[in-house]
């Protein structure tokens, strides 16, 4: 992978997480999940190419992002980890997830799960998780680690590298039928 082709991921994942960041109206303490194929990122098939390289850039340009607003990022892993989860300790015992033992390599969990377990302060793996909001990068199926209502969200771009992205937020169930109201001003 080239140095300006990496350049390109990290700008391109900064912008990325900064819209959903934005769109989803996330505050400090929630959690982003994010499922990358680092191989589709750099223009090959999911599980097959594996880039280290390519995650390290994807960390580069969306993990300050969701640090600067205090937003625990979660990393999936790939499906020969079940789609574990990667995050800190601290988030972890926040929302009172399990861990599990394991440990991600680029090929028995991926790279992205890789290089977010060895850039966290104090990483654990645990098996599901409920976040806020996510992205989908190369097609990883996030869908299951995400709250029950989730709202797609379209950013200006739909790519980082050469893999798609897919993003959404959540937002809580609307209850009650047609007396029911959702907000004060209602």
């Amino acid at each position: 992978m080239t140095e300006a082709f990496a350049k390109q991921i990290e700008t391109e994942a900064r912008q990325a997480m900064t819209e959903l960041v934005a769109a989803a109206k996330l505050k400090k303490g929630d959690v982003l999940v994010v499922g990358c194929s680092s191989s589709e990122m750099v223009g090959g098939h999911i599980g097959k190419d594996s880039s280290l390289e390519a995650a390290r850039a994807l960390y580069a340009g969306a993990a300050p992002v969701l640090a600067e607003k205090g937003v625990w990022l979660a990393a999936q892993c790939c499906e020969h980890l079940n789609r574990a989860i990667i995050l800190e300790r601290e988030a972890a015992e926040k929302y009172g997830w399990e861990e599990v033992c394991v440990v991600p390599r680029p090929h028995a969990g991926g790279s992205w799960a890789t290089t977010c377990w060895k850039n966290f302060k104090d990483p654990v793996a645990v098996e599901e998780i409920r976040a806020n909001a996510g992205m989908d990068i190369g097609g990883t199926l996030i869908g299951m680690h995400l709250k029950r209502v989730a709202v797609p969200v379209r950013l200006s771009l739909n790519k980082i590298g050469e893999a798609n992205i897919l993003c959404a937020y959540t937002r809580p169930k609307l209850i009650g039928g047609e007396r029911a109201r959702y907000t004060e001003e209602d």
